[in-house]
């Protein structure tokens, strides 16, 4: 009887053509088993490229032509805020500039700075004073006469040899911007402060006196008194606040 040569049928373990030395599972889709042997390399971000050196200097030099046209622009709004106010302003502010710059330098320090604004009517809190050191101001090393140490106040670290200190044209700016943004009733009233320094409420002939004799103007008790008479409407024998205020607003 003749003999056939039987090869047995492959195992299902041996199946595998993924990997044909592994067994072959049936849950897993064709590739799985080996799907890191198959995985592409991720593409990189491109690097940005470094600036040259004449990249480097362009930018520098735009930013410092935007630095000059901002100074400029700020030098132009100043000029134009100081004529907007009158010429009597514009002498109190340079006039309480001179008062407080008493080594006639042209630049003030914090204390300095305080004092004459308060003298034009604001009273400004110390952090207000400092943002416009640091914003305006320049060391004092940069100015002759005022390298000392200054008069040391509480926490003030800002003071000694590398202390700011305020220009004269950066102080008109920022007196004629604080006077600009004043209500007109406010500065009457300061006026009628002046007046009335008692605070009596009310303007008499002896205040019109006195304020005439100061100001050196040569008008007589009877033509005060005029004036008295012409705006004393409830006849206190005085001006009051708002009757003033009524004369300086011409209503």
């Amino acid at each position: 009887m003749a003999t056939t040569n039987h090869q047995p049928f492959p195992s299902r373990a041996y199946n595998n053509p993924a990997r044909p030395n592994q067994p072959y599972n049936s849950t897993t889709p064709y590739g799985a088993a080996n799907s890191t042997a198959f995985a592409q390399p991720q593409p990189q971000p491109p690097q940005p490229a470094q600036p040259t050196h004449q990249q480097r200097e362009a930018n520098r030099l735009r930013a410092q032509e935007q630095e000059r046209l901002e100074h400029e622009r700020r030098e132009a709004a100043n000029a134009q805020l100081l004529e907007s106010l009158s010429e009597e302003q514009r002498e109190e502010i340079d006039e309480a500039f001179r008062l407080f710059d008493l080594d006639h330098d042209g630049h003030i320090d914090y204390h300095e700075l305080k004092v004459a604004l308060k003298a034009l009517g604001f009273d400004l809190p110390k952090t207000e004073i400092l943002a416009e050191l640091q914003a305006q101001g320049i060391p004092a090393s940069q100015v002759n006469g005022k390298s000392g140490g200054g008069a040391v106040g509480e926490g003030a670290s800002f003071l000694g040899p590398g202390r700011l200190l305020l220009p004269h044209a950066s102080f008109q700016a920022l007196a004629a911007q604080r006077i600009s943004a004043r209500d007109p009733r406010e500065e009457i009233l300061r006026a009628f402060d002046l007046f009335d320094p008692e605070g009596k409420g009310r303007i008499d002939l002896e205040d019109l006196r006195r304020v005439a004799r100061e100001l050196g103007e040569g008008l007589q008790d009877e033509e005060l008194a005029a004036m008295i008479e012409e705006f004393d409407i409830r006849g206190e024998g005085g001006i009051d606040r708002e009757a003033f205020l009524g004369i300086c607003l011409g209503t």
